[in-house]
């Protein structure tokens, strides 16, 4: 089932995707069926936190040489970074560089907290595509990452959340301008989707809505304006978005 938030000249309203027709949900659900192209897809879900683990794919440590860590390592994205499809990516005149990371994630239905990895499954609604987007002179400058990840439009979600998906094995692909730029395949995780819910959530209550975004692939670079980014993942869908910003800031780095 695609769960989705949607807009329209009505509203903002929740509801479930099929055929290319979205559903209403709640008190809405009587209005009757809407066609996609009459409604603009919003971020799927409204997060309180966006709990993000770095360097969690075999192949980036590899392309990075870097020992693969014992523990997962965690960082917060700030929940005004979301955006959602369509959404436009802003960057910022802080930074020389900002680069696209394709990421599953993870969206949390129940409360969870002290969770084990064997009933992680249990407290998850489903999942959907992100994108970490990040500013990688200042992440480098800063050593901590609060503003790397955090600016406005740094997060974007969507296109919806899919509830009856198997996370193990998932082809992941960014394309930027059309081209492919990262390729890998979940099964690569260190930490598979069910042991960051334990992890995570024996560190900090994880609320509904909230999003675990599980860590990019090799293949990171930079984008630039006017560039179109599309986050694929299989039997997931897409999530595109177009970059405005500082015009000079990337190309010497491609």
């Amino acid at each position: 089932m695609k769960l989705v938030r949607f807009q329209t000249d009505k509203g903002i309203f929740s509801g479930t995707l099929q055929d290319n027709e979205i559903r209403p949900g709640g008190p809405d659900a009587a209005s009757g069926p809407i066609g996609l192209s009459e409604a603009r897809l919003l971020a799927p879900c409204e997060p309180s936190k966006i709990v993000a683990v770095g360097l969690n794919y075999r192949d980036h440590a590899e392309e990075l040489n870097m020992k693969l860590p014992e523990e997962p390592l965690l960082f917060l994205k700030p929940s005004s970074s979301v955006i959602g499809p369509g959404d436009t990516i802003i960057m910022p005149r802080q930074s020389a560089r900002v680069d696209y990371e394709a990421e599953l994630a993870i969206v949390i239905g129940i409360e969870a907290k002290g969770v084990s990895e064997k009933d992680a499954g249990k407290f998850i609604l489903g999942y959907t595509c992100l994108n970490d987007v990040t500013a990688r002179d200042l992440q480098n400058k800063d050593g901590q990452w609060t503003r790397a990840k955090g600016f406005d439009t740094f997060c974007p979600l969507g296109p919806w959340i899919e509830t009856e998906l198997d996370p193990f094995d998932l082809k992941i692909d960014l394309l930027l301008n059309g081209q492919s730029k990262q390729s890998s395949r979940t099964s690569n995780l260190i930490f598979n989707p069910f042991k960051l819910v334990e992890f995570i959530s024996g560190v900090m209550t994880l609320f509904p809505g909230d999003v675990i975004a599980t860590g990019t692939t090799s293949g990171i670079g930079p984008m630039c304006d006017g560039d179109t980014v599309e986050v694929r993942i299989e039997s997931l869908g897409s999530l595109v978005n177009r970059v405005e910003g500082w015009a000079s800031c990337c190309r010497s780095h491609t």
